[in-house]
């Protein structure tokens, strides 16, 4: 894995993974059954696009990601302070494979840190199931698969209320699953990237 050191968010980082398959959107390429997901075609050629223009695609942010974006800093100051550990900031993670991760933190040499901020009946919801929200499975597993971590913290978090800090392991059956749909993916991409490219 190599770590390209920019400031995520930045033109940078912008720049470093446009065209690549980042962990965030893993759910576009398959589900958590490990079925091809509807928005795999789509994410494709979006992908194919950002290789032949060197821009990642704009993506849209309505006030509340924006929000969730402000507290994150907040959230990974308690994480470090609740846990009596140093979170790093790394710009990209890019894995020998063509696919990447943009990690919120890498703690120690062992773990990881995946922070969300929602609104605050959904934080609500969290804690009241306990467990990781099966919307951030694929993204939380990915950036295991990406960075060869051996756990991945997931914290929700809300100002003045108790956080969710739940820790994930790799799952094995899914990560293979994973790879391979990752490995026919960017094959793929490359092969549609080239025939565009003329």
């Amino acid at each position: 894995m190599k770590i390209i050191d920019v400031p995520q968010g930045s033109q940078e980082w912008l720049a470093a993974r446009a065209g690549i398959p980042s962990a965030s959107k893993f759910d576009n390429i398959i589900d958590t059954s490990g079925q091809p997901s509807k928005q795999r075609k789509r994410y494709l050629y979006q992908l194919a696009g950002e290789r032949i223009t060197r821009k990642s695609e704009e993506t849209y942010q309505n006030a509340a990601m924006l929000r969730g974006k402000e507290l994150e800093a907040e959230a990974r100051s308690f994480y470090e302070l609740t846990n009596g550990v140093t979170v790093e900031q790394v710009g990209f993670c890019l894995a020998d494979g063509g696919y990447g991760a943009s990690p919120d933190g890498l703690v120690g040499t062992d773990g990881g840190l995946e922070v969300k901020c929602p609104l605050i009946y959904t934080h609500v919801g969290y804690l009241l199931s306990g467990t990781m929200p099966t919307d951030y499975i694929l993204q939380v597993q990915g950036a295991l698969l990406v960075t060869g971590r051996k756990w991945w913290d997931f914290c929700s978090y809300f100002p003045g209320l108790t956080p969710l800090v739940v820790r994930v392991l790799p799952d094995a059956k899914l990560q293979k699953k994973l790879a391979v749909e990752l490995e026919l993916f960017c094959r793929e991409l490359s092969e549609i990237s080239e025939k565009i490219r003329g």
